[in-house]
């Protein structure tokens, strides 16, 4: 399938997820995975913050506190979900949020100190390319943070590739790793990031086949890819 169609049918589906409400539940899920790594990324309040696949915008405006004197923006391929953000995020003057594709990031090169991806990376179309954009944006030292939850080395997920309505990619933290060294990418390095939150006796949900597999899905912990940019990169 062309990229151009695939784009276009993960914003259409985004656009309905959007529809639906499904945006604004996304913080639930994924806050006990993701706030381990904003502390990792030791956030300066003068830092600029690339948040890709933004959403609802929910981490953009918990990174936007965080950098009172920085910006963040947030870039979602489904213009209905920016459009929720943009509803939820009028308070937050330091925040931008903008449809796009994060293989055409609508932000000028060398500018944020740190680019951030939540659960979106395995929808990208062209993974390397998107890896590319990132860089590019990312000023001389600035860092990526990649969190995914489906990946090869979990073998809990890979029932999803088949739930999803749109086409994903299934790649073990190796691969990962390779496509941000394929991108430019230095001090590469990936680990996990384990959910705390209790699991309930009884799954009635569509991801796992019982309580048994999610639990044994959140022993495996998310996969957390991170790089930098070398400084020389941008000279």
């Amino acid at each position: 399938m062309p990229e151009t169609l695939k784009r276009d049918q993960v914003r259409a589906e985004f656009n309905n997820w959007a529809e639906a409400g499904r945006g604004e539940g996304m913080e639930q899920e994924h806050l006990p995975i993701t706030l381990p790594v904003i502390e990792k990324m030791r956030l300066a309040p003068a830092d600029n913050v690339l948040d890709v696949g933004c959403g609802a915008g929910w981490l953009s405006r918990r990174i936007a506190a965080r950098v009172p004197d920085g910006r963040v923006v947030g870039v979602d391929i489904s213009d209905e979900m920016v459009r929720c953000a943009r509803r939820a995020s009028a308070d937050h003057a330091n925040l931008l949020l903008a449809a796009g594709s994060v293989e055409e990031i609508p932000w000028q090169a060398n500018f944020f100190a740190h680019a951030i991806s939540v659960e979106s990376a395995y929808y990208w179309p062209d993974p390397v390319a998107g890896l590319r954009e990132i860089f590019r944006v990312l000023r001389e030292g600035g860092s990526a943070w990649i969190l995914i939850n489906y990946y090869r080395d979990n073998p809990h997920c890979h029932q999803w590739g088949e739930l999803l309505a749109v086409p994903t990619h299934l790649l073990s933290a190796k691969e990962w790793a390779g496509h941000l060294r394929a991108a430019g990418f230095a001090d590469v390095a990936h680990s996990r990031v384990k959910d705390p939150t209790p699991t309930p006796e009884v799954y009635t949900g569509r991801w796992f086949r019982d309580a048994e597999q999610l639990r044994a899905f959140k022993s495996e912990g998310a996969l957390l890819l991170e790089g930098k940019k070398p400084v020389e990169a941008a000279r």
